[in-house]
């Protein structure tokens, strides 16, 4: 815990943000700086709760009312050695993950919860400012060679346990750069792409190899990996969208999310191919499908290439502001969510059905014909309010509907692997139906947070660690 009676004299409080006007004109990171006392406070908040479930909130189970009571008492070299005794990237889920400890703190019975997130980026941070955080080789190696398939959240945090461990780590990514989801979905206005520079060096002077810009099952084989490696850990994701298969879905100007996010990505790195035809939301009248994180990372792009104007729409109904009465604390709150993205101007209407896109004689997307939706009780059907079809003026159109597991291709045929009806690769435990082949992140539970994939990679490279040494 923080000050005992911290809750009571201070509100929660967390740093302000450039303005609207100023931040959509660039890319970079809008959290403006917070004075160390004022975290100190946010700190001293935590309350002496007796059973924190803000841990069961947590994947990682991280000791946050531990560290924030370092932080209260201004010791930031233990925060942050508390910090990392459970999570290997506080960096990341300080600035992108959504805080799942913080809809389970107990505080948020009766009042605003510990800022938690934001301690965490502060420990962090203050600790790379002091010189910290430092590479840390193993003192000995096992011998063991294991290969990583993927090096986002999931992958780098595989590697990390790994390495520790004494075990030589080949992580392989098929993109240019290391870092999967976060380099290549995650904008760089909520993370820029320096933050995951600057701890792939350091995880490269501790010994991991990161080799990029080859597709395994393609330039590698599966036959050939299992054959140099004692172990392979799968983190592969779960990129494959899933898709609007509606009428003109063909037509110019329809694209994934995920392929508008990416390519911005690319853009901003300076990585990609001039030839290619870009997305570019400037002045059209953009249409993002889907209610969730994705959509709202589009919006936020949208707003920064100068959109005539955006919409999001969504077939669920509008979300309360209060939990309800099925849906008590600790649980997720299944409540309405407004990002910084929607902030900085969007329409967002709900229950919503899309019916088709509409095109023009040249082929490319001008509307999207839409109907309104009335919900049963408890949702469970719902039927179309026939006078409420309507054409939303729509020239691109971001289909941002989920995604529908792993990638599919030759890689588990060669590897010997199956995925479930799902996308996803089976296995239990984080092992796979093939001795030696482990799996963790997406790819093993379906699209979720990068807190969760750090969790799953930790875990998966123990199990492989466990068998490793069994067969030894």
């Amino acid at each position: 815990m923080g000050k005992p009676t911290g809750f009571l004299e201070f509100d929660r409080e967390l740093p302000r943000y450039r303005a609207k006007e100023d931040r959509i004109e660039d890319f970079q990171e809008f959290v403006l700086p917070f004075p160390p006392e004022k975290t100190r406070d946010q700190a001293a908040r935590c309350m002496d709760c007796g059973v924190p479930f803000c841990h069961n909130g947590c994947p990682l189970g991280n000791l946050i009312p531990e560290f924030n009571d370092a932080v209260y008492q201004k010791e930031w070299l233990i925060a942050y050695k508390l910090l990392s005794r459970t999570n290997p990237f506080p960096e990341f889920t300080g600035r992108i993950c959504p805080a799942p400890c913080e809809k389970s703190c107990v505080l948020g019975l009766n009042q605003d919860p510990v800022t938690i997130e934001h301690i965490e980026k502060e420990i962090i941070e203050e600790a790379f400012r002091q010189g910290w955080v430092k590479a840390n080789p193993p003192a000995s190696r096992t011998g063991n060679r294991v290969a990583v398939i993927g090096s986002g959240p999931a992958g780098m945090a595989a590697a990390h346990y790994l390495n520790q461990a004494g075990n030589h780590v080949v992580v392989y990514e098929r993109d240019e750069a290391p870092g999967g989801l976060l380099r290549y979905g995650i904008p760089d206005f909520k993370l820029e792409k320096w933050v995951i520079d600057r701890r792939i060096q350091l995880m490269q002077e501790e010994g991991i190899e990161f080799i990029c810009n080859i597709e395994i099952g393609q330039d590698i084989s599966g036959e050939e990996l299992k054959a140099n490696y004692d172990a392979v850990i799968v983190c592969a994701g779960a990129p494959r969208p899933r898709d609007l298969k509606l009428p003109g879905r063909e037509l110019g100007g329809v694209h994934f999310a995920m392929e508008y996010l990416t390519q911005v990505n690319r853009m901003l790195a300076g990585t990609w191919n001039p030839e290619l035809p870009p997305i570019d939301a400037k002045d059209k009248h953009v249409l993002v499908i889907g209610g969730g994180d994705t959509g709202s990372d589009c919006i936020g792009t949208a707003n920064r290439q100068g959109a005539k104007s955006i919409t999001q729409i969504t077939w669920g109904p509008e979300p309360s502001m209060e939990r309800s009465e099925d849906n008590p604390w600790p649980e997720w709150p299944m409540t309405l969510q407004t990002s910084t993205s929607h902030e900085e101007g969007c329409e967002r209407d709900w229950s919503v059905l899309t019916k088709s896109f509409v095109g023009d004689a040249t082929g490319q997307l001008k509307a999207m014909e839409v109907v309104d939706i009335r919900w049963a009780p408890k949702r469970s059907g719902y039927e179309e309010i026939e006078e409420s079809l309507r054409h939303l003026p729509c020239d691109l159109a971001l289909v941002a509907v989920g995604f529908e597991g792993a990638d599919q291709g030759g890689l588990w045929e060669q590897l010997g692997l199956t995925l479930d009806r799902k996308g996803r690769l089976r296995g239990t435990k984080f092992q796979t139906e093939v001795p030696g082949i482990f799996t963790a992140g997406d790819v093993h539970r379906g699209q979720s947070l990068v807190v969760w994939a750090q969790a799953e990679g930790r875990d998966a490279a123990r199990a492989c660690m466990a068998w490793m040494a069994e067969k030894a």
